[in-house]
């Protein structure tokens, strides 16, 4: 009994030891890079016109932070700043000095759900995001007559592998459970395996951190996928720990 861990960088490979510490085998193969954003050039100039902030991730954040320390700025502290998840917005309240509002369960649904949300008309928000990705919040916020940009902040690269080679390895090593954190690592990674390699990959035990990507994984053909609620490494280990040793 295994798992495997898809998410890239620093977060995977804490996942990782932090599953080794809980005494539960765990490989890290990435399937995407994080790279810096196209827009944050601009970040400054929306910043200086928006009365919301919403950042998507910690990768929103670090880049965002790292490019306003570049240009020599600072975040507003006449925002309101919002994150999608808990340890989102404890990094984005440590950049900024400022309270930052979030969901109890992480995840676009449950934030446009919060008070200072509901009432937006006329309000300009900028939401801090990768190359794609959060159109629900877009979409819901012009609905509510609110003027809304994106801030390509980050980009995720897709990076190949040879699933004739390493699918054998992780059989192997007796890989039951997956850790994917967005639906386009999921897409990317079925696309990546042949359809002999996709019965095995199905019926492995899927742990994914919102409702909307359990649905995507079923409709591919997953058949045990676990809701996290959260893509926080604190809340994929608890979900790990619980089905792997029965805590």
């Amino acid at each position: 009994m295994a798992v495997l861990v898809t998410r890239p960088g620093e977060q995977g490979h804490a996942l990782c030891q932090q599953l080794h510490d809980a005494g539960i085998t765990a490989l890290h193969h990435p399937i995407i890079s994080i790279q810096p954003g196209s827009e944050l050039p601009t970040l400054p100039d929306h910043l200086a016109e928006c009365e919301i902030v919403i950042a998507v991730s910690q990768h929103a954040v670090t880049f965002s932070h790292q490019a306003l320390q570049y240009q020599n700025q600072v975040w507003p502290d006449r925002v309101t700043y919002l994150a999608v998840g808990q340890k989102t917005a404890h990094v984005l309240s440590k950049v900024t000095q400022q309270k930052v509002h979030y969901p109890q369960i992480g995840d676009s649904e449950h934030l446009l759900l919060l008070d200072m949300l509901s009432r937006v008309k006329g309000k300009k928000v900028v939401i801090l995001r990768g190359n794609g990705g959060r159109e629900l919040i877009y979409d819901t916020l012009i609905e509510r007559g609110a003027t809304v940009d994106y801030v390509e902040t980050y980009k995720r690269e897709n990076i190949t592998f040879r699933s004739d080679l390493l699918v054998p390895i992780w059989q192997d090593k007796q890989i039951t459970q997956l850790v994917i954190t967005s639906s386009g690592q999921l897409c990317h990674f079925v696309d990546q395996l042949s359809t002999s390699q996709r019965v095995w990959l199905c019926g492995l035990q899927l742990f994914v951190p919102s409702e909307r990507i359990v649905q995507e994984a079923l409709k591919l053909g997953f058949e045990k996928v676990i809701n996290t609620h959260s893509a926080s490494n604190k809340d994929l280990l608890a979900a790990l720990r619980s089905t792997t040793t029965g805590q």
